[in-house]
């Protein structure tokens, strides 16, 4: 699964990157080295702009998409839920069955996006746990955080869904009145190596956790976003893993397992695993 990611890059930045039309400077977030669920994101998305704000649940829009960098609460609340108290458990959807869960599969036919991030943690596991003798006292230990990245530094495109949904609690024209939500879409975890290897750490994504966000290389962005594809063939056609080798990982703190924490240190590189660390 994807709980927790990396998001520092500024919104001019993220323009020139993914070819931004439009955003809007008072939708600016501050750089979040620890992405939680519902925490606000950046999105990016292709829809025509008289639609983007008014009764936009129809996925017959009209006009020209224009790509715009929008402000999506991260929690994927379908159009249907009568509350969205479950969002917070809608932060992923599995590539392999995502066109056909009533949840996504609407968001899938005509709602997608990307979520840019400089990368993601994930906690190891798979391996067997030990207890610790710490003071005469057997302790269960901290899992070992990892944050994965491409190895060439460049944005980290997740592959994504946004969905509206309508508080019927409130009047039309009232500011929180609509909902705009998002949801990661995870593949299973590579097996092949990993372009740098960490000194005794995993030598795969696998090693680390058997899911992973699912990572679109720039060939796929202009189709993925294009809200005119609907062919459900095509479009899982896009959703196949990118090619092996473009991914490193390397532990990081422990600190990053609270999601109080919050800044650049928990990128920081540590030599190996944490003492005390299930790895």
């Amino acid at each position: 699964m994807c709980g927790r990611y990396a998001a520092s890059r500024r919104p001019e930045d993220l323009a020139g990157t993914f070819e931004i039309d439009k955003w809007e400077p008072e939708e600016t977030l501050e750089p979040d080295y620890n992405v939680a669920p519902t925490k606000e994101v950046y999105a990016v998305l292709d829809r025509p702009l008289k639609d983007v704000d008014t009764a936009p649940t129809g996925s017959s829009a009209t006009g020209r998409p224009v790509r715009q960098l929008r402000k999506l609460k991260w929690g994927l609340v379908p159009s249907w839920a009568k509350s969205p108290e479950g969002g917070a458990r809608m932060i992923n959807a599995r590539a392999e069955t995502v066109h056909e869960k009533p949840s996504f599969r609407r968001a899938f036919a005509s709602r997608r996006c990307i979520l840019p991030a400089d990368g993601y943690y994930e906690w190891v596991t798979g391996r067997q746990e030990r207890d610790l003798e710490v003071e005469g006292r057997k302790k269960r230990p901290r899992k070992q955080p990892y944050f994965v990245l491409p190895a060439d530094g460049s944005v980290f495109a997740m592959a994504g869904l946004y969905e509206f949904w309508r508080d019927r609690t409130l009047p039309d024209g009232h500011p929180q009145a609509w909902w705009v939500t998002c949801s990661v879409i995870t593949t299973e975890a590579e097996r092949t190596p990993l372009a740098v290897t960490p000194a005794d750490g995993p030598h795969s994504l696998a090693d680390i956790h058997p899911r992973m966000p699912l990572m679109l290389t720039p060939d796929r962005w202009d189709a993925w976003l294009d809200p005119a594809c609907t062919d459900v063939g095509d479009l899982r056609s896009l959703l196949e893993p990118p090619p092996a080798g473009l991914l490193r990982a390397y532990p990081v703190t422990t600190a990053v397992s609270n999601v109080r924490n919050n800044g650049p240190e928990l990128l920081k590189e540590l030599d190996g695993p944490e003492e005390g660390t299930l790895f």
